[in-house]
């Protein structure tokens, strides 16, 4: 469910895009034609994001922003301007709004961002439970476990989270690293400042540096304003960077100035920018490793790493596993509409004799499956899916297609002047549909095929429009 509160004098078909976007009863729309009406009932109830005029009879938009701020400044604000310049709209973002739209606003934009909105307001608010018993209430954002490992990982994160040094958290892929980096923000004296995550093996190398510190008008092609980036936006908060290890070694550098320093120059600008931000960074790569090879700075991994957690994969963590089997079970039960209430023994005998190279997302995804499955209020184990521990089989032939030198040859021919992109989409038309054949729609062991992060196959996958023959379950897990 989505909050979503609009501030505009003249909302009728801005608040109609938004409420088809995010369609009652599962959302909420409302609506404020004033300043002080909007943060009236920001100040009476939390929204989940806010689209935001900038310009409203009775103050500015960023006088607006400014007092939601100072109520709560993890309530998400997205801009809308009719000014193409948008000189106050960047100046917001300066100050900590998540991003701003045009007039009229494009639906599928529209549905974009303010998506994302509310999904940075989520993990700002809810609530990273650690804890050694399943919680009376199954939140999204829970870990749980009781085997020595996580206890030491549950004193770990007491220790570290009111200190103001950058924390490292390793583990392998679906361990969880997301909800820890959580707990540490919000046990932490910045849990009332932005809590921002951003993927660094999910956005392409020329993007990331722009993503990251923000560029000038004109930096670059494409470049027709200014940007500003998560440094900037994040001021006196937390920044969490996610797959660190797949930072390319040109920004990693950068990287470092600003752990040291505290400044940085946006792309294209030699305006110096001060910012004041906690990171904490994860990565499910060995980079004391890659500091030896020297595909990772050294001294880039000894500053992120001043205080290491390190998080345990489901197969080391003992009896925890039926601990977690039970826990999802239940909590995926209610919102299947699956009346299950607990995991047979044979079916955990099961559970127990699989490797899990998922780790914990994995484990949601086999249970998601089960439940769907299920009759009866106890899950057994002709109910789960096949766990093999035999390797998959061998990579199916291609299927007939248009040669790739054949088609290169064509656009050449055709004045090509995207053909690198081009390629690259064609090659993936042959090459994603055979790997996900190959893992039998396994996303995980796709991408760790393809040496990918789980969050570029999916995309490249939806941008392609590719639906393999097998198909995983999404799921949730950090």
């Amino acid at each position: 469910m989505a909050h979503v509160l609009l501030i505009d004098d003249d909302p009728e078909l801005l608040a109609d895009q938004v409420r088809h976007a995010f369609p009652p009863p599962a959302n909420r729309v409302e609506v404020a034609r004033t300043g002080a009406e909007g943060v009236a009932q920001v100040r009476a109830e939390r929204p989940d994001a806010v689209l935001l005029d900038l310009r409203l009879p009775d103050r500015t938009g960023l006088e607006v922003f400014e007092e939601i701020r100072s109520l709560d400044a993890r309530v998400p604000v997205v801009f809308v301007t009719l000014s193409k310049a948008a000189d106050a709209a960047i100046e917001a973002m300066r100050r900590g709004a998540l991003d701003y739209l045009f007039k009229p606003v494009d639906p599928a934009q529209l549905r974009r961002v303010i998506g994302e909105a509310v999904e940075v307001g989520r993990r700002m608010r809810e609530p990273a439970v650690l804890t050694e018993a399943p919680p009376d209430e199954d939140g999204g954002g829970a870990i749980v476990g009781a085997c020595p490992a996580m206890r030491e990982v549950y004193k770990a994160v007491g220790r570290v989270s009111a200190q103001n040094v950058p924390v490292l958290i390793t583990g392998e892929s679906g361990t969880g690293k997301e909800v820890i980096a959580r707990a540490i923000y919000q046990h932490s004296k910045r849990a009332d400042k932005p809590f921002l995550a951003l993927n660094c093996a999910a956005i392409p190398e020329p993007l990331l540096e722009s993503e990251l510190f923000g560029h000038e008008k004109g930096a670059f092609t494409g470049a027709d304003r200014r940007r500003i980036g998560r440094f900037e936006q994040c001021n006196g908060g937390t920044l969490l960077l996610d797959e660190i290890g797949d930072m390319p070694l040109a920004l990693q550098s950068k990287l470092l100035r600003v752990l040291q320093e505290q400044t940085f120059e946006r792309v294209g600008g030699g305006e110096t920018v001060t910012t004041d931000v906690r990171i904490i960074s994860a990565t499910h790569r060995d980079l004391k490793a890659r500091a030896a090879d020297g595909t990772f700075r050294a001294d880039l991994y000894y500053r992120l790493g001043v205080f290491t957690v390190h998080l345990p994969p489901l197969r080391d963590r003992g009896d925890d596993l039926a601990l977690l089997a039970r826990y999802y079970v239940r909590r995926f039960g209610r919102e299947l509409g699956r009346d299950v209430r607990d995991v047979s023994a044979e079916a955990l005998d099961r559970l127990r004799a699989y490797s899990w190279p998922g780790n914990l997302r994995e484990l949601q995804s086999v249970l998601k499956q089960a439940l769907l499955r299920a009759v009866g209020s106890v899950l057994l184990p002709a109910m789960l899916p096949e766990l093999s521990t035999e390797p998959p089989a061998a990579l199916p032939p291609a299927a007939p297609t248009v040669g790739l030198a054949e088609f290169i040859g064509r656009r050449l021919a055709e004045g090509s002047e995207s053909l690198h992109e081009e390629a690259h989409r064609e090659l993936d038309k042959i090459l994603l549909p055979l790997v996900m054949e190959y893992t039998r729609g396994n996303q995980f062991q796709a991408a760790k095929v393809l040496g990918v992060a789980r969050q570029t196959l999916r995309r490249r996958l939806r941008e392609l429009q590719i639906v393999p023959r097998f198909t995983d379950e999404p799921d949730d897990a950090p």
